[in-house]
């Protein structure tokens, strides 16, 4: 059951979103930390990178590796009262072989009671029910109980 917050909780979960992937296109990783009340990525390998430094490490390893790596979204959704899904292009160009890549991958964004992400979940395909309610890990793996 919606809240009367309800389109405005979603506005501000929207807003969220978009300053993250465009703070990540412009490498202002403050502002995109910002985003989160906990810096948390579940990746499509079933690797977990958690806390701020961790977090923060991927980030510039990731840019270091592809210096141009932008996001561009192709479609937002509100799965739940809890979490935003999102479609989107990732692109860039690899220092190690110069040749451009160009793939679609979803990201599903958990948020807390003040609007701020405490996870980013990424999958290589739309999510499952089960993934979404955190039954099955990024990579297809039952995951452990809370």
């Amino acid at each position: 059951m919606a809240t009367a917050d309800g389109p405005a909780r979603r506005a501000r979960r929207e807003a969220s979103v978009f300053e993250h992937m465009q703070s990540e296109n412009v490498q202002e990783w403050d502002r995109t930390m910002a985003t989160f009340s906990h810096a948390r990525y579940e990746l499509p390998d079933g690797r977990v990178v958690d806390g701020r430094e961790d977090v923060l490490r991927y980030w510039i390893e990731g840019r270091t590796a592809v210096p141009d790596q932008r996001n561009e979204l192709i479609r937002l959704e509100h799965v739940d009262e809890a979490r935003v899904l999102i479609h989107f292009w990732l692109r860039g160009t690899p220092v190690a072989t110069g040749d451009p890549f160009e793939i679609t991958l979803w990201a599903l964004y958990d948020f807390d009671g003040n609007d701020l992400m405490t996870n980013e979940r990424v999958y290589r395909d739309r999510p499952t029910v089960d993934q979404i309610q955190g039954r099955v890990t990024t990579d297809g793996r039952p995951a452990a109980p809370a």
